[in-house]
């Protein structure tokens, strides 16, 4: 059985987790657009000893691939605070967006820079790292760049965290997705399951429930059934109830 859980606040995860019937729990340690570090939720303790699987989401403004030295460094340094923290809790994983690099800058220096971040950082807890929607000067949002990066990284242990509206809105039909992932990274660790409020290649990183949206639901199921990873929603709340059990009942099919 494939364990399927959402993103929620940090205030009381096993809360949300329940609330939800989630059996997988993703949350920030902080806010998600800002340069402090990570704070560990009052529960901690209770999520070691729990039998849901905790994931961390890292900060939105971690761009380790970068040329700017005062965004790069930072963000080193805000990543191994987070994959420590993640590593308290006890957690599968700790997901990070593939970054960018500036206008004008050669990309090699961005792969080459992500593999400097990762040499250089201690990881207890896997580094996951997630395809995004939009910029053409990304890392990780079209499969040809997601390619150049793993050769950057070849040899070192990075997982892949593969979202569907981000996948969707950046260009990449899902028709066959998972395989032509895998083609390049050898492995999906935990599936983002999202639908999109925009149209294809629309470059933009809108969520939506899974009943709607513009990506046809059974393309999503067929992902998530080839992928056979955990799977977080990170749908608005207020629907990730019933996009939990929509998974639920039609992946057991």
């Amino acid at each position: 059985m494939v364990r399927i859980g959402a993103h929620v606040d940090q205030d009381e995860p096993l809360a949300h987790a329940a609330a939800r019937g989630a059996d997988v729990v993703q949350f920030f340690l902080g806010d998600p657009q800002g340069w402090k570090g990570p704070v560990l939720p009052e529960s901690a303790e209770a999520l070691r000893g729990s039998d849901v699987d905790v994931y961390v989401h890292a900060p939105y403004v971690i761009n380790v691939a970068t040329t700017n030295n005062r965004i790069r460094i930072p963000s080193r340094k805000l990543l191994q605070q987070h994959v420590n923290a993640a590593a308290e809790l006890g957690a599968k994983g700790l997901i990070v967006h593939g970054g960018h690099v500036l206008k004008d800058d050669d990309p090699a220096v961005g792969f080459d820079n992500w593999r400097k971040a990762i040499e250089r950082t201690e990881c207890p807890v896997p580094i996951l790292i997630e395809n995004t929607a939009g910029g053409d000067n990304a890392m990780a949002r079209r499969l040809e760049s997601i390619a150049r990066l793993w050769d950057a990284l070849d040899g070192l242990d990075v997982g892949f965290c593969l979202d569907t509206c981000h996948a969707w809105a950046g260009g990449e039909e899902l028709v066959d997705l998972v395989d032509r992932v895998k083609a390049i990274t050898g492995r999906i660790d935990l599936i983002h399951c999202n639908n999109s409020r925009d149209t294809f290649d629309s470059g933009r990183d809108r969520h939506a429930n899974l009943a709607s949206g513009t990506i046809d639901a059974d393309q999503i199921l067929a992902v998530c059934r080839a992928a056979g990873a955990p799977i977080v929603v990170e749908t608005p709340g207020e629907g990730q109830a019933a996009d939990i059990e929509f998974l639920r009942s039609h992946l057991d099919a």
